[in-house]
């Protein structure tokens, strides 16, 4: 029961750090690093709830999470539905309930992720074979498709093998070819990190909990810092000052809705926030390295205690 405790008490440190993160001002100075701590913190949640679930559902196995699931299995291969050690005592139908839970929040959480990356698949498929009819090459951006239409718009659709920039052609009336350049360098960026797959666990859990708006606000903090890291790369190899006035043209041009799938320098949900952008991008500030360390080792420390919890007995 200790190790359930633990990992319930984990689960609801990951919760109080993720709201205190999304009201922190630190992430936007070290974008790279606050994605890290979402990750370490998202996947230390999952693992925690359905840990503490399982831990409390196998503890009269007393062998702890992971070998406990070995016993269960052992117990059910041997006996079937008779499962004298956990259907015993008061809280026996409390354990089976727990069992459960940590089942189906596990198929939920997978669920999410399977059917996410399933729908992003089909529909960049679908989007290239569009583009393959209305968008062409063209020689002030090479490597590029141009989309004939008036608003602005730059995007990528990331793949394994056929990954494509498209640019407008509203971008390219409004853009200058350093401003064009350093557009297109944030959305290699995009491609060459594949932030598309950094995202993916978090529109999962979206998916999995539609109707709570702290997920979606989890979700829209860590698509924002994925667009600073992208702006990150891009302004080491050309102007800030460049790109922050691309964002501007963008924003004040009204851009084009950017289709499902799709990494934009400037997204549809994040219109807003493109201020933000703009402001640290003239201003940057950058996390100090004592402030960096001390996020990374907290992400390890909070993984490795939460995977060793599984390993402990009860």
């Amino acid at each position: 029961m200790v190790v359930a405790a633990l990992l319930t008490a984990i689960a609801g440190g990951c919760l109080l750090a993720a709201f205190l993160l999304l009201g922190a001002r630190w992430p936007a100075r070290g974008p790279h690093v606050a994605v890290v701590a979402w990750q370490a913190l998202g996947l230390a949640w999952g693992v925690s709830v359905i840990g503490a679930l399982l831990a409390f559902g196998l503890a009269p196995y007393d062998q702890g999470v992971l070998y406990g699931l070995t016993a269960l299995i052992r117990d059910a291969a041997a006996n079937g539905l008779r499962l004298d050690a956990l259907l015993e005592g008061r809280l026996a139908a409390t354990r089976v309930a727990a069992l459960v839970a940590a089942a189906g929040l596990t198929l939920m959480l997978f669920w999410g992720l399977a059917v996410s990356f399933i729908q992003v698949v089909r529909t960049r498929r679908r989007h290239r074979a569009l583009l393959e009819l209305v968008a062409h090459d063209h020689p002030e951006v090479p490597g590029a498709r141009v989309l004939d239409h008036p608003a602005a718009a730059a995007y990528c659709l990331p793949g394994v093998l056929n990954s494509q920039i498209v640019i407008s052609a509203g971008a390219l009336e409004v853009l200058d070819r350093r401003e064009l350049a350093a557009v297109l360098s944030h959305e290699h960026a995009h491609l060459r990190q594949r932030h598309d797959l950094v995202l993916l666990p978090f529109s999962s859990l979206k998916r999995a909990f539609p109707r709570l708006r702290f997920m979606e606000r989890c979700y829209n903090a860590v698509a924002l810092l994925i667009e600073m890291c992208a702006d990150d790369h891009a302004r080491r190899r050309h102007s800030p000052r460049e790109l922050a006035t691309a964002l501007v043209r963008f924003g004040s041009a009204g851009g084009a809705a950017i289709p499902a799938g799709a990494m934009a320098v400037v997204p549809n949900e994040q219109q807003p926030e493109v201020l933000a952008r703009v402001s640290r991008l003239l201003n940057p500030a950058a996390l100090s390295r004592r402030a960096t360390a001390t996020v990374l080792a907290g992400s390890a420390s909070l993984m490795t205690a939460t995977f060793t919890l599984w390993h402990l007995p009860m």
